[in-house]
């Protein structure tokens, strides 16, 4: 049997810092080579993270800069979607697993490796939206799970594997929370917040200002939107990255973006989780709008089923299914004519949109008029509303059924 040679999905954090050290004792000559996705982590996390992973036995470690890719490939999709898990949760984490998953999958096989692993535990979602993109983009790669085999079962356990083995890591034995960061969103969970009847504490929050605490002057600014995705801040056009930024900023500074939510794992136990999106909550509140007034009612309509299908599908970690792909066809040409100008005003914690216009926009103000319009007659609403009511009508004559009436 030949060596293994590992590609690790690699952060830097506790758990990936002693997945390989673990992985080389259990493995006899196996090589680890480790892969990071820079999706907006931040400087803190990925400075020295090469260096760190070859102190830690590491034989290589890529990082490579998958902001833009990010966002136009993976949260783009997803806001032409509208996509929002349990009315509430913008997926942060959820679309961000695939990329990090098919970057490590793409360097495994420049460099020949004949397996793959990752630090998820068995409580989450993550294994499974890890392993089921393995599984579409390299089924013939070995996985490995350590968190599955090894006796390690608390962070202490950890912490003393680490100090054991002479790895160095910046996490403590008192850390409160549990975080993920991207440039969609921040994810706090642990400490406190594992009761649902605790109220998030302060030092929770990373990103937004107190909204009690915000500017008592409102913020507006105006998002410009091509085919249903953000192009343009205040008439500026912006790379992908640098305009969520600019909106991650904004919304930061008027304490918008925050949620407290409990939700349904896949695996089955509900988790409380406290997140912070403030560029992407803009962003949704501007696309909602512009979709309004640009979209035609059958076909808005068949986006709004559509979308828990689809947040569904990118939560459980079926990024690359073909359903999920079809859908995405769907979703793109539904908003091909998603064109326009949103203005939004931010206030203490709120994203309100004030106004919207586009070229496409399907309102007609001589149409839709309280007062004398030429294009409408109201006379002909006479025999539609006699029509429209004609089967209801009908089964209340045979059928009898007004109030009151039985069976």
């Amino acid at each position: 049997m030949s060596k293994l040679k590992i590609v690790l999905a690699y952060s830097g954090g506790l758990d990936t810092s002693i997945i390989i050290p673990w992985l080389k004792e259990n493995h006899p000559g196996c090589e680890v080579h480790c892969y990071c996705g820079d999706i907006g982590q931040g400087d803190d996390e990925l400075r020295g993270l090469e260096e760190k992973a070859r102190k830690s036995g590491a034989a290589s470690c890529r990082v490579e800069d998958k902001r833009r890719e990010f966002l136009t490939d993976y949260v783009w999709p997803c806001v032409r979607a509208m996509t929002v898990y349990e009315g509430r949760y913008l997926l942060g984490t959820s679309m961000a697993r695939p990329i990090l998953a098919k970057g490590q999958v793409d360097y495994a096989k420049e460099i020949g490796a004949n397996a793959l692993a990752h630090g998820c535990t068995g409580k989450g979602n993550d294994e499974v939206r890890f392993e089921l993109a393995y599984q579409a983009l390299a089924p013939e790669l070995k996985i490995l799970a350590p968190w599955r085999h090894w006796s390690i079962r608390s962070r202490e356990d950890a912490l003393d594997y680490a100090d054991e083995r002479g790895i160095q890591v910046t996490a403590s034995r008192t850390k409160i929370y549990s975080r993920d960061r991207n440039l969609w969103h921040i994810s706090h969970e642990g400490g406190a917040l594992e009761s649902p009847g605790n109220a998030p504490p302060d030092d929770v929050w990373m990103l937004t200002a107190d909204p009690r605490k915000a500017p008592d002057q409102p913020r507006e600014l105006t998002i410009a939107f091509e085919h249903g995705t953000p192009i343009a801040v205040d008439g500026e056009r912006l790379p992908a990255e640098q305009l969520l930024q600019r909106l991650n900023e904004l919304g930061s500074t008027h304490g918008v973006g925050r949620v407290d939510i409990c939700e349904n794992r896949l695996v089955g136990m509900k988790s409380r989780g406290v997140y912070e999106t403030p560029g992407g909550t803009i962003v949704l509140e501007a696309a909602r709008t512009l979709r309004a007034i640009t979209m035609e009612r059958d076909t808005l309509r068949l986006c709004e089923r559509l979308m828990p299908d689809y947040a569904d599908l990118v939560y459980t970690g079926r990024w690359f299914h073909p359903t999920r792909r079809a859908m995405d066809a769907l979703f793109a040409e539904a908003t091909h004519l998603v064109t326009g100008e949103v203005r939004v005003r931010l206030f203490k914690g709120t994203a309100t949109a004030v106004s919207a216009k586009s070229p496409h926009s399907l309102y007609s103000e001589d149409l839709a008029t309280f007062g004398q319009s030429a294009a409408f007659d109201h006379a002909d609403s006479y025999g539609f509303v006699k029509l429209y009511g004609l089967p209801g009508a009908v089964a209340a004559r045979v059928q009898g059924t007004g109030e009151g009436s039985q069976p």
